[in-house]
């Protein structure tokens, strides 16, 4: 894995890049995830494609970058990344917040962007109208909002705390601990605060149509049976493949994700 700094709007974006024999494949991660998430994906790719991961702006890396942050902002970034890489159109992956990222660039940039992968994410979810951001933020992302107000003593004491959510603990990897360990800053998580809010205020509010395959995890953020998604919330999406015995973290580790990749591509 290779660690590039490339230059979007405001400054440079930190890029992570798992060379392969295959085309370039841009995949966007989660809300207050980091582009090592990736990295189980990666390996069971195994070089069939030349996987790229951004750090999104306002995370780990590019967590320096500034706003205005949102949909088109991350969908401008994924194009600059396609650009330095010399790729006239892209294939998209996306992971939670991140399918909704790459469903917004298909939509902002559609001869650039395409095709298109969702991974337990992208589709709309039901926010009554009017409701406050930080409320929806707490109700469906819960521990994950909550530690970027934390302070920590040490990174044993941060993984610590992942390690108690059942949807990790259960499932702990050496990728894991890695791809937590380059959130954290010292004392807490390298997130920044405001672009969490604003990006869920645009994909919880402002949510682009996303005819696109979906592949979704059956338990939810804290391995609960109910997943992010349900069976009768997917009636219209044409391909919506369920993805037996992963929650919405551990569905990355499931080597079905690499099998679509590389499905998608010509």
């Amino acid at each position: 894995m290779d660690e590039i700094d490339i230059p979007v709007d405001g400054g440079d974006l930190r890029v992570l890049s798992w060379p392969g024999d295959g085309p370039v494949v841009l995949a966007a991660h989660g809300i207050t995830a980091n582009g090592l998430s990736w990295a189980p994906v990666a390996r069971a790719l195994a070089g069939r494609v030349h996987l790229v991961a951004p750090d999104l702006r306002g995370r780990a890396g590019s967590a320096h970058l500034p706003g205005p942050y949102g949909m088109a902002a991350h969908a401008d970034d994924l194009i600059a990344v396609a650009d330095h890489f010399g790729v006239k159109r892209v294939p998209l992956v996306g992971h939670s917040m991140g399918a909704f990222v790459v469903a917004a660039t298909a939509a902002r940039h559609p001869e650039r962007a395409g095709p298109v992968l969702m991974v337990d994410g992208g589709v709309a979810l039901p926010v009554p109208p009017g409701v406050d951001v930080d409320a929806a933020l707490h109700a469906i992302i819960g521990p994950a909002m909550r530690r970027l107000s934390m302070t920590f003593e040490s990174p044993a004491a941060y993984l610590d705390y992942f390690r108690s959510n059942p949807a990790l603990g259960r499932y702990w990897t050496p990728d894991l601990e890695a791809y937590i360990l380059r959130d954290f800053t010292g004392i807490g998580s390298s997130c920044v605060l405001d672009a969490v809010r604003g990006d869920a205020a645009d994909m919880l509010t402002n949510p682009v149509p996303a005819p696109y395959p979906l592949l979704w995890a059956p338990r939810g953020l804290m391995d609960e049976d109910r997943g992010l998604y349900t069976a009768d919330q997917l009636t219209g999406v044409d391909d919506a493949e369920r993805v037996p015995d992963v929650n919405h973290y551990t569905i990355l580790q499931s080597p079905r994700v690499a099998e679509r990749i590389v499905t998608l591509l010509p």
